[in-house]
């Protein structure tokens, strides 16, 4: 191993996991003033807690692989496989569709990993990028080095807080989480649902510090649903759909674009066009009002072209 790969793999094995601007630009090896400009731009992922911006080590990893690799097609053909964020009009729609799709869902950084990596033909994603309140960038999601990289809007979705049958704590707002000393479920942080419930949090003027998050970071909404039922914990964020589907109480508390990224030639394959089709139809549509909380009128759009 030369002295370079060594500095490097040391280097990446110290970095924590939130880094400061100090500590990303020593990681990257390059001047603070640098990254403070490359994230005014919204070039680099980074988030904003109480003022100061820290960036996520697995998104500043991904972001660089993307420079890296460019628009650099996978040398084997990619696998009919759905990665990203689990989201259950999604699930449904795929099965509906005679499972041409085989789902690997493990949250939103996780499936922009795998689509640049072509694991996937497509990834769902939900991000907010907690700098400027905007929706599944690129930049945010380490993919602004994909110049083949297409972007359809699935649905736009009511994200809110999973409580109880009937509200026995008497949640009606963000901020009762720590007015009522509740225990707060969390997802892992690769999830879309951490960093909206960060962002939310900050808006509401809540420090993290706050908040008393319990047990482990659920994996799944429907884990997310099933801890509230069995009482491990008191509530956590998560769409109205899984609210529903568990029997829960739902405190809506704001709606989100869900979008699927791809490379462009993976738009016309069949597994993707069907899939499209169906969406747009009736009986779709139908499904959607069922599960509670989804506006299909943009679905099917192309939301970024690169």
């Amino acid at each position: 191993m030369t002295h370079e790969s060594t500095h490097a793999a040391t280097a990446a094995a110290a970095a924590p996991a939130y880094m400061t601007t100090g500590e990303v630009a020593a990681y990257l090896r390059l001047k603070e003033r640098k990254v403070y400009d490359l994230a005014r731009q919204g070039v680099i992922p980074c988030i904003k807690i109480t003022g100061k911006l820290l960036f996520p080590r697995d998104a500043i990893d991904h972001w660089l692989m993307s420079h890296l690799e460019g628009d650099q097609a996978p040398a084997r053909d990619v696998a009919a496989i759905l990665g990203g964020s689990h989201d259950p009009l999604l699930d449904w729609a795929v099965r509906e569709t005679g499972h041409e799709l085989a789902m690997r869902c493990r949250g939103s950084a996780d499936g922009a990993h795998q689509l640049l990596s072509g694991d996937v033909m497509v990834a769902g994603i939900h991000v907010i990028d907690t700098v400027t309140g905007e929706h599944n960038r690129p930049e945010s999601l380490g993919l602004a080095g994909m110049r083949d990289l297409l972007m359809i809007r699935w649905a736009r979705r009511r994200q809110g807080l999973l409580v109880a049958p009937g509200n026995p704590a008497g949640v009606a707002t963000l901020a009762d989480l720590a007015r009522l000393q509740l225990r707060v479920g969390q997802r892992q942080p690769e999830a879309g649902a951490h960093r909206l419930l960060q962002w939310l949090m900050h808006q509401a003027g809540i420090p993290p510090e706050e908040i008393g998050f319990a047990g482990e970071p659920a994996l799944s909404e429907d884990d997310l649903a099933l801890a509230i039922r069995q009482g491990r914990v008191d509530a956590g964020l998560a769409v109205e759909a899984s609210a529903r589907r568990h029997g829960l109480g739902f405190l809506p508390l704001y709606t989100e674009p869900f979008d699927l990224a791809l490379r462009r030639r993976s738009y016309f394959e069949p597994p993707i066009q069907r899939l499209l089709e169906f969406a747009r139809g009736e009986r779709c549509r139908r499904h959607a009002e069922a599960l509670g909380g989804y506006d299909l009128s943009g679905t099917g759009e192309v939301i970024y072209n690169a």
